[in-house]
């Protein structure tokens, strides 16, 4: 449930949402994307109210979601094809959008032959080939081993800074929301209520790998933390 949660995004920024399980972060997401309509209030993209599902914005969930029949470029492919895009098109933008992912040369591989980042890495090739101008993310990295999501979260940043793209990114990990974003959006436990938006001024390029070496990483987490630890029943927590 969310409860009167209102802010706003500015144009190509990198916006982490971060709070306790079951608060309703991927509800929010979903509200973004249009796949869930809120019963008060609204959403509103571009300054136009989002009243069904908003085609352009692209939304990587959880798992990747390939469909194993098809061929990696072949789901890369998909978004272009219901869009009607010629087909010399299409294998250009594909090629395009697997380079910036690490994939040349597994174009042929089926899901199944490609690893759990691979995977992950294939999904959001899919959601760049369409170029969407926001991009929502729910926990995309949450399923991944410790090495493979800081390759993902080092990969991410530059496709970012790359792309322009707008991003709203949902993670339950508080160095992930500070190494990657230009703002923490805090939400409390249920009913689900905005408890503050935090700049995070670090600069870029950001190590992900040691964060520590970031300069001003320790000010950052403490400010997202001191937010957050309101939310959690630390004496539960042995």
């Amino acid at each position: 449930m969310l409860d009167g949660i209102s802010f706003d995004i500015e144009r190509g920024k990198f916006v982490a949402v971060i709070g306790p399980s079951g608060c309703g972060k991927s509800t929010l997401l979903q509200m973004a994307a249009g796949l869930l309509a809120p019963t008060r209030g609204g959403v509103r993209h571009h300054g136009r109210s989002v009243s069904s599902v908003n085609t352009e914005v692209g939304f990587v969930p959880q798992q990747a979601q390939l469909f194993p029949w098809k061929t990696l470029s072949q789901n890369v492919e998909l978004p272009l094809l219901l869009r009607g895009v010629a087909a010399a098109e299409r294998r250009e933008r594909v090629a395009n959008a697997l380079a910036s992912v690490g994939l040349s040369g597994f174009e042929d591989y089926f899901p199944s032959q490609l690893s759990g980042g691979m995977q992950k890495r294939g999904s959001i090739a899919r959601t760049l080939v369409y170029r969407p101008d926001v991009i929502l993310m729910d926990e995309p990295f949450g399923a991944l081993d410790a090495q493979t999501r800081m390759v993902m979260q080092n990969d991410l940043q530059a496709l970012s800074l790359e792309a322009g793209a707008t991003i709203i990114f949902v993670t339950h990990d508080i160095t992930e929301a500070v190494l990657l974003a230009d703002h923490v959006v805090v939400l409390s436990q249920r009913p689900s209520r905005l408890l503050a938006k935090i700049a995070i001024d670090l600069p870029r390029p950001r190590n992900v790998f040691e964060p520590f070496r970031n300069e001003g990483y320790e000010a950052a987490y403490d400010a997202v933390w001191t937010e957050f630890r309101s939310q959690i029943d630390i004496g539960r927590i042995h």
